[in-house]
């Protein structure tokens, strides 16, 4: 249904949209929404199916899969870790060599690439920045072909449905890219989504060899974040095989700019799947602009109140996960962008975190558990999650993994005995059979986006009076549901501010900290563990 642009759409009861409507959204009357609940549970389903362990190689894609990596694997082995062996030179030559194979494997890797390139404190940062090159090096496709794939999705020729189509796209990823295009009947400026040709069967194909070839790789990349590739493997194919059906996609904003809406969050803004032109590899949707993520003076010279652009991304998703069991599983900066009016416009939503009702409980503990510095309430909670399996022994895992303990001060260790550190926890949670799920994944790396965030946007912040202000709104606003959940009363939990200091690596009782002061930290932090680095070698 159209309406008037003068006309203050009805629809911001359904999701918080922009005030001035192309379109209304009337979730009951959105003919591709039909039978969406079978086409996503038949999706999960599909998931151990692709990541199931073959005896037999699954193809000749394996062939070229296993020359590219072996040969970027072996050429670093004689080059990079002979010459100079656990240093950063060594592990960027990795980072270059992986990158390198990764953009001749096609999409399926450059997406895999993507995700771990936002994934800063997770993944080394040589194997994040040599990754992040991915993002821009993803060549489009012909027009012809994007002409092809929307007319035979949409059963019209293009020309029946647009007045203008763009040929060249404003984004171009590894599964899809964005055109501009004008609405012929109605005139209206929409964003067209167009999935690549053949992605989705070569996703699948991709993701058999990944699954063949990952138990061989146990034990032998020397990223601890890499520790496990068959679960890593099994994580990415959850993430990816939603990404292939734009209507799930769809769905996704729907569902967000419900809770929004439903929080009386404003200050951001989902675009509006159009009505009928939403099929599994075609969506439309509505146009929206604004200034770049790290357009920093333009947002300050319009007036924007910067920190509550960041304190509004921080909210959304704490209320999605915390309350909805539903958020934005990829927040980056291409993925965002700033209106005039301050208002934060949300875009890209083919990864989302979706909690089933136990695992938000459990997450909801986890975070609780997290602010009060309760350790065996968070380890209960990452059994509850699923991140460590039922029969754990919660007060051994404390004991075992000194959580019990003071935090280790990383600026007292030398490098080999902080990597030494970190491989012995990571062992050991292994040795528990612990993995990341995908959820618990993907809101640490938007808690990490939203981190990078305060350093350009906020970096005066006093990051220790935000926690407070953030779990005072909270328990504020959300303390009777939060009661009714997990059985805590948060109006009368205090923030543990000395772990909170701890957490940041912190000793002295300092009662302000700025984002520029963590970074000040961090850096000195990273040249005296690279200066004890080049003693300990000589």
């Amino acid at each position: 249904m159209t309406v008037p642009p003068t006309t203050a759409p009805d629809d911001l009861g359904v999701g918080s949209f922009t005030d001035g409507g192309p379109w209304l959204v009337e979730p009951d009357q959105l003919v591709w929404r039909r039978r969406l609940d079978r086409i996503r549970a038949a999706t999960h389903a599909e998931v151990p199916h692709l990541t199931r362990r073959r005896r037999l190689p699954p193809g000749a894609r394996v062939v070229r899969v296993g020359r590219l990596l072996g040969g970027a694997v072996g050429g670093w082995y004689l080059a990079e870790r002979r010459r100079a062996p656990g240093t950063p030179e060594s592990r960027a030559g990795l980072s270059r060599r992986l990158r390198k194979a990764f953009e001749k494997l096609g999409p399926t890797y450059i997406k895999l690439g993507q995700i771990i390139s936002s994934g800063e404190g997770i993944f080394p940062e040589e194997l994040v920045g040599e990754f992040r090159l991915l993002r821009d090096r993803v060549p489009a496709e012909p027009f012809e072909v994007v002409r092809q794939i929307v007319e035979s999705d949409l059963g019209r020729p293009l020309d029946d449905v647009f007045s203008r189509f763009d040929p060249i796209p404003v984004a171009a990823a590894s599964i899809a890219q964005v055109h501009p295009a004008v609405l012929r009947h109605t005139g209206q400026r929409v964003v067209v989504k167009v999935q690549r040709p053949d992605v989705s069967e070569l996703v699948r194909r991709d993701l058999a060899v990944m699954s063949w070839i990952a138990p061989a790789l146990v034990g032998r990349i020397p990223v601890s974040a890499l520790a496990n590739p068959p679960a890593l493997v099994e994580l990415f194919a959850e993430t990816i095989v939603e990404e292939l059906d734009f209507r799930l996609e769809a769905e996704n904003m729907l569902d967000i700019a419900r809770l929004l809406a439903v929080e009386g969050e404003r200050a951001v803004v989902v675009p509006r799947p159009h009505p009928t032109l939403v099929t599994r590899r075609v969506l439309v949707m509505e146009r929206l602009d604004g200034f770049g993520f790290d357009d920093v003076a333009g947002m300050k010279a319009a007036g924007v109140d910067t920190e509550a652009v960041v304190r509004a991304c921080m909210v959304m998703l704490l209320e999605g996960a915390m309350l909805h069991g539903v958020f934005h599983g990829d927040l980056h900066g291409g993925n965002l962008f700033v209106r005039p009016d301050g208002k934060v416009a949300l875009l890209d939503f083919g990864i989302t975190g979706r909690l089933s009702p136990a695992r938000r409980l459990a997450f909801l503990r986890l975070l609780i558990g997290g602010t009060i510095a309760d350790m065996r309430m968070q380890v209960n909670a990452l059994v509850g999650f699923g991140a460590l399996p039922t029969d754990t022994d919660i007060e051994v895992v404390i004991k075992d993994l000194k959580l019990d303990g003071p935090p280790v001060d990383p600026t007292k260790l030398s490098a080999e005995e902080l990597t030494a550190e970190i491989r012995d926890l990571t062992k050991k949670l292994l040795g528990y059979g612990a993995h990341l799920p995908k959820e618990l994944m993907l809101f640490v790396k938007d808690m990490l986006f939203i981190d990078g965030a305060l350093a350009s946007l906020a970096p005066d912040l006093d990051v220790l009076a935000e926690i407070t202000n953030v779990a005072t709104y909270f328990a504020i606003h959300h303390g009777e549901q939060i009661m009714s959940d997990v059985g805590i009363d948060v109006t009368k939990m205090e923030v543990d501010i000395d772990g909170v200091r701890s957490a940041f690596g912190v000793s002295d009782p300092v009662d302000k900290l700025t984002h520029r002061d963590l970074q000040k930290r961090r850096d000195i932090i990273r040249a005296r563990m690279e200066q004890r680095h080049r003693r300990d070698r000589k």
